[in-house]
């Protein structure tokens, strides 16, 4: 069984790992959108927000999925359920974080709320669903997430 509480050095090994650089991308992008999405609530239209958050990521698939050699070997499959419902929980995350600015959510409390409530029900499926492994060190982290959650929202 492996250490818990193994030292800091296997996390950077992570990082050098292509995966960590995407993670690391993926936060600051994401992170930038919160703020983003603060700063225009109540001054243009939610429904334009949305629009426009649709429109990007449609327009940058479409040109990706038109320029991917592997779109031939596409066959109709359950697959492409799950995928269509990424763009629906996407879509209700938007509707959902451009009401709660409008209605005065601080950013500083929201955004960390939404995300690590998140957080904890994606890491809950991937035990669940696709048993991924259960330590001492993931419980004592959840345990320090839902501290953190609690502690922000009771400030």
């Amino acid at each position: 069984m492996r250490n818990p509480f193994a030292s800091p050095a296997l996390l950077a090994d992570n990082f050098s790992m292509t995966w960590g650089f995407y993670i690391l991308g993926a936060a600051v992008a994401l992170a930038i959108a919160d703020i983003l999405v603060k700063f225009v609530s109540g001054k243009i239209p939610d429904s334009l927000g949305m629009l426009l958050y649709g429109a990007v990521p449609f327009t940058t698939g479409l040109t990706w999925f038109l320029l991917d050699p592997r779109k031939h070997a596409l066959k109709p499959s359950f697959s492409l359920v799950p995928a269509l419902g990424v763009g629906v929980m996407f879509t209700l995350v938007t509707f959902c974080m451009y009401a709660a600015f409008r209605n005065g959510a601080p950013i500083s409390t929201a955004s960390p709320a939404i995300r690590l409530g998140g957080l904890v029900l994606a890491s809950a499926a991937g035990l669940i669903f696709w048993n991924e492994p259960l330590s001492l060190r993931y419980l004592v982290g959840l345990a320090f997430v839902g501290s953190g959650i609690y502690l922000m929202l009771t400030r």
